[in-house]
């Protein structure tokens, strides 16, 4: 019978599964280990984090990855390069558009045609993703609000994203897995009546827009919740390779679209928000909160400048073919390739190695925002309260599809 029990109880199991970096026989007087996760409501995907404690006292926080494997890395090295799409899109998977985005200027960089992308294809690539841009930014000023104990601000964000959804679904068929910008072009023009639909719903949310501002960033039990508490000062958010919102909000100007200038933004007018301390210290919680609502302003912009160009000087056109450019077999030269683009949350990275042979990559790694700005949380919890801890893990805003990518 012995042999055929297939589990075996041991009460050392979960120790040995899920190890601690401190056990009972290290901690001090007073001290405390308590488990945040990795249960998803409190922790924006299935993480845990280990606490240390000194009574209400953070000592040190240790994040516990690898609940959400989405295996990558390994996907990448047995597939050809124009079928890891749906897989790129598995990883942030509320920001699709945008690192398909990133994805695909890589291949293309590789195999030499970026220039020669059509300025409709462009324009297209970057309406959507700026669209998806602003959904991402929906959940995570929604979730976030939620974190803090208000709901109506996650009722209204979840709302408006819902037009975002249906507008992509629209164009690519699904809802939030796209596979939709392809290399070389993308997989079908935008749906003819796609930019007057857009137009109405950019008019319908400005708005909304500043009844969230009143609702959440100039909420008095907002900024008490959030201003001075998680301060990143820019120094430590550099030596950490902090990217994007997170970064900005410490108080440098740097964004992706501006800094290298990738696909169309150079030909587009919008700012770079940045943090300024207005209800505490440069960096803190509310900044980060802060520096979300004025990019979501500032995609507004960029999406309005897309359908302009879309309807006036890149019009549709019956010859026009987004597929014109799509490669039936893609075999770069043997070659190292690193990429980057401005996804919603920071920088997303592909590093590419190509062996000039095989049409599959023999590497493709991923520089994900999301498990590079989760580093830094010991460092902006420690010596704060257990009742923080929660507010500055929601304004890192991570996936955790990214992170264990």
């Amino acid at each position: 019978m012995d042999s055929k029990i297939q589990y075996q109880y041991s009460p050392d199991n979960l120790i040995k599964s899920e190890p601690n970096k401190y056990d009972l026989d290290n901690l001090k007087s007073d001290e405390l280990v308590i488990n945040l996760g990795p249960q998803h409501p409190s922790t924006h995907g299935v993480l845990r984090l280990e606490v240390l404690t000194d009574n209400e006292i953070i000592k040190e926080v240790i994040p516990h990855l690898g609940y959400l494997h989405r295996c990558f890395e390994k996907h990448a090295e047995s597939l050809p390069y124009n079928q890891i799409i749906p897989y790129v899109d598995r990883m942030d998977y509320v920001a699709a558009m945008n690192s398909e985005h990133a994805y695909a200027m890589g291949v293309e960089r590789m195999l030499g045609i970026e220039d020669q992308i059509p300025k409709r294809v462009e324009y297209i690539r970057v309406l959507v993703a700026e669209l998806n841009r602003l959904a991402s930014h929906f959940v995570a000023i929604g979730t976030y609000a939620m974190d803090i104990g208000a709901f109506t601000p996650f009722f209204w964000m979840m709302r408006d994203r819902e037009h975002i959804q249906r507008l992509l679904e629209w164009a690519s068929g699904a809802r939030m897995l796209y596979n939709y910008i392809w290399v070389g072009g993308l997989f079908y023009d935008l749906p003819v009546g796609f930019e007057d639909r857009c137009t109405e719903f950019i008019n319908y949310l400005k708005p909304k827009l500043k009844e969230l501002e009143t609702v959440v960033t100039d909420n008095k039990i907002f900024i008490d919740r959030t201003a001075n508490v998680g301060v990143l000062q820019l120094g430590l958010a550099i030596n950490y390779g902090i990217t994007g919102p997170m970064l900005r909000a410490s108080g440098l100007k740097f964004d992706l679209r501006k800094v290298d200038g990738y696909s169309v933004y150079p030909e587009l007018d919008f700012d770079i928000p940045i943090g300024e301390g207005k209800m505490g210290t440069v960096g803190d919680c509310w900044d980060r909160t802060y520096v979300r609502v004025l990019e979501v302003h500032e995609s507004v912009k960029i999406i309005e400048q897309c359908l302009e160009k879309l309807k006036k000087v890149h019009k549709r056109d019956k010859e026009f073919d987004p597929q014109a450019l799509v490669p039936k077999k893609i075999r770069p030269k043997a070659q190292d390739l690193y990429v980057r683009a401005e996804n919603p949350k920071g920088e997303l990275g592909f590093f590419f190695r190509a062996d000039g042979k095989s049409d599959i990559p023999f590497r493709c790694k991923a520089r994900s925002c999301c498990f590079v700005n989760l580093s830094v949380i010991n460092e902006l919890a420690k010596g704060g309260m257990i009742a923080d801890l929660v507010a500055i893990l929601g304004s890192i805003d991570i996936v955790l599809g990214e992170v264990d990518r």
